[in-house]
Parts: structure tokens; sequence; C-alpha cells
């Protein structure tokens, strides 16, 4: 009888020591998961930051080059006028006037080129960040799979 009560104890000592490193195991397992997560709401939060600067680096260039085409719209306008004020026939002020009309309509057609290409930028670097947040997501949630 003696002989089963050790038994009997061998196992509840394998149980505990078997439920103890199940629990230690698990324990550590959680610990590497909330680090994951914390390491990704970072690179996240990071993301974002990064998308917010170039999204205003590429607000700050167009505002830049918005504010710079008027003035010299602007000058160009008083340029014009002044030309025309000073013309001596009516066909030297239609001269003036049309040469005018064609040279602003395609520095605006240029403007509006350089504009797109302004807004475009921005908007790829603003994105970047985040692209690589979804791939990662992506990445993470296809993982368990492999």
């Amino acid at each position: 009888m003696a002989t089963k009560k050790t038994n009997g104890a061998t196992e509840v000592e394998n149980m505990v020591a078997a439920g103890s490193e199940a629990w230690k195991e698990g324990f550590e397992k959680a610990a590497k998961s909330y680090d994951d997560m914390a390491s990704f709401s970072r690179d996240n939060i990071e993301a974002v930051i990064k998308s917010a600067n170039a999204f205003a680096k590429g607000v700050e260039a167009v505002n830049t080059e918005a504010l710079a085409f008027s003035k010299q719209s602007m000058e160009d306008s008083i340029a014009a006028a002044k030309a025309a004020m000073s013309s001596r026939s009516v066909q030297e002020f239609m001269e003036i006037n049309s040469d005018f009309t064609k040279s602003a309509f395609d520095t605006m057609v240029s403007q509006m080129t350089k504009m797109g290409d302004l807004f475009a930028d921005a908007t790829k670097e603003a994105v970047e960040p985040i692209n690589g947040r979804v791939s990662a997501v992506v990445e993470m949630v296809q993982q368990p799979r492999a």
C-alpha cells in the first residue's frame, strides 16, 4: 500500500509540475504577444507620424509654389497693363493683349501640370509609410498559415 501512496504522490507532483510548466509557457507566450503587439502599435504610430510629416511637407511645397505663381502672375499682369496703356494704336493694344492672353494661358497650363505633379508626389510620400504598415498587417495575418 505504501507503493500506491508514492505513486499517487508522484502523479500529483507530475501534474503540479506539468501545470506549472504549462502556466509558465502560457505566461511567456502572453508576454511575447504583448511585446509584439506593443512593437506593432509603436510602428503604426511612427508610420502615421511619418505620413503626417510627409503630407505637411507636400502641402508646404504646394503653398509655396502657389504663392510664387500668384506673385509672378500679378507682376506679369501689371507689366501687361502698363504696356497696353502705353500702346499708340488700337492694333498695338490688341497685339499686346493677345500676346499677354496667350502667354498667361500657357503659363497657367504649365503651372497646373506642375501643381498636379506636386500633389501626386505629396500623396505618394504621405501614403508610403501607411502602405508599409498595411503590408505588415497582411504578412502578420498570413504568417500563421505558413
